[in-house]
């Protein structure tokens, strides 16, 4: 077989793999959405969901997902762009980085179920919290924290050492330089980390029923004050996630229309997610543009 043989069927299998995993992504898709999408509408999305009787929705639900998901993130990605950053720029380079480095592979690789029951014993049990919102998020900040380092750390590492070397020889310091020139080069892969981290926020389930609950308390959405009992802002509280939701419908729940609601329920967590995702692409190439000037 010669070389140009070898090139066409080469790309007839690239091709062909890109073809099968497109076919099952839109296949998948398609298949969540045409079940779910006779479910949506208005009531389905603004009505507290029913334990007994049909004809309930997934307001508190789909509330406590994208709370927990803020919350979430907002603890993991400062924290994660920090981590990185030591790592790459100010970690010495020896053996006690190197097993700093494989624990965090490590961490990253656990099984969800692993960090809900340590959650429940550090932030349930220990605590003294029971199930709350921020035991959820403490959970999956440390779910998500090994992805966000090593995505940092990768991310200012593939920026031209050129840049960095030429910033230097200025006699910038090495933070500045860290601010001004690796960050904004590093904002693309950093945002793409923070995707995936909320994407698996997003949709976890097992790591949120030992820490977050599988209830929720009635919610005043004319209260906005965080220490009350029925706000929806009270992060001590117990939180049923849309993700969770699902599960307690398909497996425990009695209600007449299990089905469509889990159904409706999944299109939406779909649909939420594909429009996170593009909104955050969308934010995160415009502040590139704004911090590189181009």
């Amino acid at each position: 077989m010669n070389s140009k043989m070898t090139d066409r069927f080469a790309t007839i299998v690239f091709g062909l793999c890109a073809a099968i995993i497109t076919a099952i992504l839109v296949g998948l898709f398609s298949y969540i959405i045409f079940n779910g999408a006779k479910e949506l509408n208005f009531d389905f999305l603004t009505t507290r969901s029913s334990a007994i009787g049909s004809g309930g929705g997934i307001r508190d639900q789909l509330f406590n997902s994208f709370y927990i998901l803020f919350i979430t993130m907002l603890i993991t990605v400062p924290l994660g762009v920090g981590g990185g950053v030591y790592m790459a720029e100010y970690a010495p380079q020896n053996k006690v980085t190197d097993f700093i480095r494989t624990c965090i592979e490590v961490l990253s690789s656990l099984p969800s179920i692993v960090i809900g029951m340590f959650g429940l014993l550090m932030f349930v049990n220990l605590t003294g919290w029971g199930y709350t919102i921020i035991g959820g998020a403490l959970a999956l900040t440390v779910f998500n924290l090994p992805v966000m380092v090593r995505v940092t750390e990768d991310a200012l590492r593939s920026v031209p050492k050129d840049q960095k070397e030429a910033s230097l020889a200025l006699g910038v310091t090495k933070w500045h330089t860290v601010k001004t020139v690796l960050i904004p080069g590093a904002i693309p892969s950093i945002i793409t980390g923070a995707i995936l981290a909320s994407g698996r926020v997003f949709g976890e389930a097992a790591a949120l029923l030992f820490t977050a609950g599988l209830t929720t308390p009635r919610l005043d959405f004319t209260n906005w004050s965080p220490f009350s009992d029925t706000s929806p802002l009270n992060i001590f509280r117990p939180a049923e996630t849309l993700a969770v939701h699902i599960w307690n419908v398909n497996t425990q729940g009695i209600i007449p229309d299990a089905e469509a609601i889990a159904n409706g329920a999944s299109a939406v967590l779909v649909l939420s997610v594909l429009v996170f995702n593009l909104a955050a692409r969308w934010l995160g190439s415009f502040i590139h543009k704004k911090l590189t000037s181009k």
